[in-house]
Formats: C-alpha cells, structure tokens, sequence
C-alpha cells in the first residue's frame, strides 16, 4: 500500500525535524566548547571536557590533539581523551610526519581514515589505532595565518563513524582550539616579557649612567692610564675580557665602563657576584630554572644570563664558581647556549661576557681547583688592575672625590684637609685598596665637626703602619737576591735553569715578587728573554 499525501509530509517534517535538532545539538557544542576555552586557554587542562561535549554529539571514543615541533617537525601528543583504551596509544607521544594526523596537517585540510587506510600506514601510531579498535579516525588540522599549529584527532569503534557533514563541526572545533592555543602561547610569551622586564629593572635599579666614558674611574697616573687604555682598545670589540686586581680596586668599574664604550650599551648590564651566592643557589640564578625542578621551586625563574641577552654580563669572582658548574659556563662561551633546570629545552643567548677575579686563576688551574679550558675561554683579554698602593699619585684625587660625595650626603662643609693627615693617606699602603678608602673618607666625614677634615689615623695605625726602614732594608735585600740570580738566568723565569727553580719558589710566585718589588726587565737585561 503506497503512502498517502499526507504520511509523505509527516515524513518530511520528521525529517527536516530531525536534521534541525540535530544542527541545534552541534551548535550547542560548538557554544559549549566556545565557553570552555573562553574560560581557560589551557587547551591540555580542559580538553577532556571538550571531548566529553562533543562526544554527546558525535559519540567517539578517542579524542587528542598534538602539536608540531618546528625544531625536530615532529608532531607531540599534548592531551588524550581515551577512557577505555588499552594505552597502546597514549604510549605514542612522538609522531612522525608520515601519520594520519601529519597528512592532514601537511594537506591543511581534515581527512576520514577507515581501518584499511590506517593499515595502510607505516607508522606505528596507525597501528595502535587499529590494535585499540578503532575503526574510524578524524585528524583536522588546527589553522591560523602562520600556518597549521598541530592536529585534532578523533577516533570510533565503529565503522564509518564520521560523515563530511560531521566535518563542519569538528573543523570549528578545531579552529577555536587553535585560537585559544596560540591566544596561551602570547599569554606565556608576555608573561616571561614582563618577569624577564621586571628583574631587569630590579638589577638595572640605581645604575649610574654617564656621558662621559670614565666618570666614575678617577686618576690619572700611568698605571691607571694604562688600564684606561685598554678598555678604549678592547671595549667596542665582542672579545671576553678578565679583569683582574686585588679587592677594592675597581673592577666592577671597568666592567660598567667597557659596557658603556661598547655596541652592547643599548643592552643590559647584568651582574652576577659568584662568591655572594651560594653554590647550590648559583646554577638556578645563572641559568634559571623550571617550576618543580626542585624542592621550593614554585615557578619558573629566567636566569642572569637570559637576561643578559643582547647586552653584557659580568661575574664577579669568577674564581669562586665550582668545578661541577664550570663545564657549563665553557658551554655558554662556546656555544652561546644552555639549559633551565629542570629543562630540556635549549635556550639560545648573545651576550659579551664580562669577568673579575681577585684570585691567581693561573695557580687555581695548576691546582687543579679551575678548568683550564675554561681559563683560556676567559683570558681572552686580561685586565690587570694596578692596587692603591701602586697609584699613589691618585690618592690625593680620591680623597678630595670621597669628601665632597660624602660632605654632599650629610650636608658638612669640609674646607680643608690638612697636610699631615694627606702625607700619611698617601703612604698608607691600603691592602682594601679604593673601597678602603672610600669607607674611611665616609668615617672622616662623619667625624668632622669642624671646616677640617679629622680622619681617624689611629684607627689605620692600629691595624699596620707604613712601611718601616727595617722592612725596607728586607725588601731591598730580596730584590737584589732576585736580581742577581735573573742576570745569573740570563733573565729565564721558568725551566730546569729557570730563576724560579734556583730561588726554590713557583714562577707565579716569582712572578709576584718582582711585581712586588718593582722589578722590570730592564733592571735584569736588556736581552732577557722570559
């Protein structure tokens, strides 16, 4: 019996019924979806409940998305939505190109795999689809302007599961999950910008910028000069310098100044003081670290020497920094690259690397307390910093600079500084060299009652006194000792015959003394030869 007219309609209306609830259903999920990521753009934290709501719709069992590495082009699993897998496939976390999902990101255009298409497929993760049972799968890839970001995947036991008019939904789907994963990405990416811009105006706070390119560095005798003229040499090159001098002699100043003259001033001037710190703390702080790396780590942290990007840093002390640590530094120098703890991911920096010392790196390595590899990197271009003692024609320059900055602090009107209380300033032999110094000019300022300076010199008696005859007679003795046995040598420091071996000290040593003593070439031989 054929349908009337009439049943005809009604099967129209149911069906034209049917297909508006069901668009009503995927629009709904697509709004459902839409305010999950609204909510949260952490695309793997809330992809389960995405799954969840577009499983009452399309009833799969599967549902992941990964994501494409540019650096290796390797898809990587992100998040997995499986709950009655065998876990065949959440073992799957690296994906080759030549996998479903990598065809359709290639092809940037959503594609339907049967069974016998998944067997087709070389890849491993094709077959665990089958092993698990899948019968149907769905990759779209998730677009934007710059390209396809990854793929979302959808999977069924059952056969033909997925229609093209199923593709309307999962594209959408596919497209917001792009969004929201690249809206994360620029979330994170200003985010680090902020952190990294905030502790670069906490180590950058109360710096000192200058016109001038030696403001702060002030003299003019020739050992300073000589060191002036260094910097002016090797401070618009990239080359690693090593500053090195006694505590107190102004090294960190050296280091501004060479920043200041080079095409890195635009950049940061990070510092680093590796003795301050301790050896366990200094890793994280060079390096930085993930959050969980360990105990206490409760977020990420940048490092100093990500911070220093684009501009210079300077570790002072370098010689303070552990053997476990160093391989690492030498990587730095030599790749221009490292790792956060806790991280495998390599982090790329340009930065000059600044160093200062107080220590004799060269009797450090020979002790085997200091790479020697390392050492090399560093003593590109040594910087020797000449101590107080050996500018004494400086002294009278420093006082004058210390009173008036200190005298403008406090608000005291110093008129006067009487020349006793200078002659005995300038014969001190300050082993705290500038910084010394500086501190008792602060304790002058501030004992000053009257328009005379009143520096405390009891104070400095008490803790040595200048060089006495005696001594003097000691030293002379000494050098001459040295003198002799140099002629002897034919000026040959090292060696079986070398003067070190017949004096019965290392050359360092020796070499310290005559520096001490103020023993030049010249004094030895015209044709000595080290």
């Amino acid at each position: 019996m054929e349908p009337n007219e009439s049943e005809i309609l009604q099967g129209v209306i149911r069906d034209a019924e049917e297909k508006l609830l069901r668009q009503k259903e995927r629009f709904q999920a697509i709004l459902d979806v839409t305010s999950l990521l609204s909510s949260n753009w952490d695309v793997p934290q809330i992809f389960p409940k995405i799954s969840a709501r577009i499983r009452r719709v399309l009833r799969q069992e599967f549902a992941s998305f990964v994501l494409h590495d540019p650096s290796t082009g390797l898809l990587v699993r992100q998040s997995i939505d499986f709950p009655l897998g065998k876990g065949l496939i959440a073992a799957k976390q690296v994906i080759t190109g030549s996998s479903p999902a990598g065809r359709s990101m290639q092809e940037k255009t959503a594609k339907i795999f049967s069974k016998a298409q998944l067997l087709d497929f070389q890849e491993d993760v094709a077959t665990s689809f089958v092993d698990e049972g899948l019968e149907s799968v769905c990759c779209a890839p998730l677009i934007r302007p710059n390209g396809p970001l990854g793929v979302f995947v959808l999977g069924s036991t059952r056969q033909d599961a997925f229609h093209m008019d199923d593709l309307n939904l999962i594209n959408q789907v596919a497209a917001q999950l792009a969004l929201s994963i690249e809206n994360h990405r620029a979330a994170l990416e200003i985010e680090q910008l902020k952190e990294r811009l905030g502790e670069e105006r906490s180590y950058l706070a109360g710096e000192t910028r200058s016109e001038g390119q030696f403001v702060e560095i002030i003299g003019d005798s020739p050992a300073l000069k000589h060191v002036l003229d260094q910097v002016v040499t090797v401070a618009n090159s990239e080359a690693t310098v090593l500053i090195l001098g006694d505590t107190g002699t102004g090294k960190e100043l050296i280091a501004h100044a060479i920043h200041r003259m080079s095409r890195r001033k635009e950049g940061p001037f990070i510092k680093v003081n590796c003795a301050a710190i301790p050896t366990g703390l200094l890793e994280s702080e060079l390096f930085g670290h993930e959050k969980g790396a360990f105990t206490g780590a409760i977020s990420r942290k940048i490092g100093r020497m990500e911070l220093a990007d684009g501009g210079t840093l300077f570790l002072d002390e370098i010689g303070e920094i552990s053997l476990e640590l160093q391989p690492k530094l030498l990587r730095v120098l030599q790749d221009q690259e490292f790792e956060r703890l806790g991280s495998t991911k390599t982090v790329k920096v340009n930065l000059r690397l600044l160093a200062a010392t107080n220590r004799n790196l060269f009797e450090s390595v020979a002790q085997h307390e200091f790479r020697s590899d390392l050492f090399y990197r560093l003593n590109v271009f040594p910087i020797r910093l000449p101590a107080l003692r050996e500018r004494r024609e400086d002294i009278p320059l420093l006082v004058r600079h210390f009173v008036h900055k200190f005298a403008r602090r406090m608000d005291r009107y110093i008129e006067s500084i009487p020349k006793a209380t200078m002659q005995t300033l300038t014969q001190w032999d300050w082993p705290g060299n500038v910084r010394e110094l500086e501190n008792l000019m602060e304790r002058s300022v501030i004992l000053s009652e009257a328009h005379a300076l009143r520096v405390p010199l009891a104070e400095v008696r008490s803790r040595g006194v200048p060089q006495t005859d005696a001594s003097s007679s000691l030293d002379d003795a000494e050098r001459q000792h040295i003198l002799r046995v140099l002629r002897e040598t034919g000026g040959v420091l090292s060696g079986r015959e070398g003067a070190a071996q017949r004096l019965g000290i290392k050359r360092t040593t020796l070499q310290s003394k005559m520096q001490r003593l103020k023993i030049t070439r010249k004094d030895y031989s015209d044709r000595a030869q080290d």
